[in-house]
């Protein structure tokens, strides 16, 4: 089922595949890009286990800031390394960065275009046991909307690592969006990794399905009980990058299946599928349904069955894409 040309892990769907998160994949790109450019410096707001950034700062203390509880103060700071010829990552919860500190994200990194690299981990539902107070599920939102940013939400822990390693070489403001919990590993280390590319994880021509971040697993798991359960020859992309999004691949797909579903662990609104429905609504309309968080907070629970209760989850996203389907008939 899946699109052998990209080299993907053959051994997704079984028992034994390895689980990582894509935290771990940053924490490990980021040491390696550390590694080779000295002019890399890490901040963090009192949570450098928790964001992976330890690694970093082992490694390397005297290019690691610790910041503390002031997730304000440490986006000045970065924006003024980064004017000084720097490249800061700072590290946080999503929930606190872009969450708290939103406002001097817009001035001090979008505005002033400084070359800083957000990183927001525990994103969406995988900040699971501390509820909907501490889930963030708006980032995408705030930082998709911002001039000069780009945004990226890898699928899983190779990909994060190659994102990590690749935001160190961008010239721009970026946000990553990170996830807490460990997910089968989909991609490999040869996987490549382009920026502004989608990939095609499964060809197919009745209905396409576009997807972003650790989700993709039960995206494709959805996927494989489509075809193989009700014969529905779904086409899977990958879109790590959501701004700039791929338009070469995302129209061509709607042009071939002309249905289009987007799936994502954020609100349904002002995420992946709004920067898709706006997208094809200019180059190439067909009818498109939005899955993700319908307009409400979350709350605490193991990841799986948060992603269950929202209706998330493989099953449900197999019944949601069949109602679409006949809907569409």
């Amino acid at each position: 089922m899946l699109n052998s040309k990209l080299k993907l892990n053959k051994e997704l769907f079984q028992k034994s595949a390895e689980k990582r998160s894509t935290r771990e994949g940053f924490g490990l790109g980021l040491l390696e890009a550390g590694e080779k450019d000295e002019n890399i410096v890490v901040l963090c707001g009192d949570l450098k286990e928790s964001t992976k950034v330890d690694l970093f700062a082992h490694k390397f203390p005297d290019r690691y800031i610790e910041i503390g509880v002031a997730e304000q103060n440490m986006t000045g700071i970065a924006a003024g390394l980064a004017l000084s010829g720097k490249i800061p990552f700072m590290a946080s919860f999503a929930i606190f960065s872009p969450g708290r500190n939103w406002e001097q994200i817009r001035l001090s990194i979008s505005f002033s275009n400084t070359n800083v690299k957000i990183i927001g981990t525990h994103a969406g539902l995988m900040h699971c046991y501390d509820g909907g107070m501490a889930q963030c599920l708006e980032d995408i939102a705030l930082t998709r909307v911002l001039p000069n940013f780009s945004v990226i939400e890898p699928i899983d822990f190779h990909q994060a690592k190659a994102a990590a390693k690749y935001a160190a070489k961008h010239k721009g403001p970026i946000y990553m969006r990170l996830g807490r919990e460990g997910t089968p590993e989909i991609t490999t280390e040869s996987t490549p990794f382009e920026f502004g590319k989608a990939q095609v994880l499964v060809e197919g021509d009745e209905i396409t399905l576009i997807s972003s971040g650790p989700i993709m697993y039960e995206v494709l798991s959805a996927a494989k009980i489509l075809r193989a359960a009700h014969k529905v020859n779904v086409e899977v992309i990958s879109s790590p990058t959501i701004k700039p999004l791929d338009e070469v691949t995302i129209v061509h797909s709607a042009k071939k299946t002309k249905r289009v579903v987007t799936i994502e662990n954020h609100q349904v609104s002002g995420g992946l599928g709004g920067a898709v429905a706006e997208l094809l609504s200019e180059k190439y309309p067909v009818p498109i349904r939005r899955i993700g968080m319908p307009d409400t907070f979350g709350e605490s629970g193991h990841y799986s069955d948060l992603l269950d209760k929202f209706g998330l989850s493989a099953h449900h996203l197999v019944n949601k894409i069949l109602s679409i389907l006949k809907d569409n008939e």
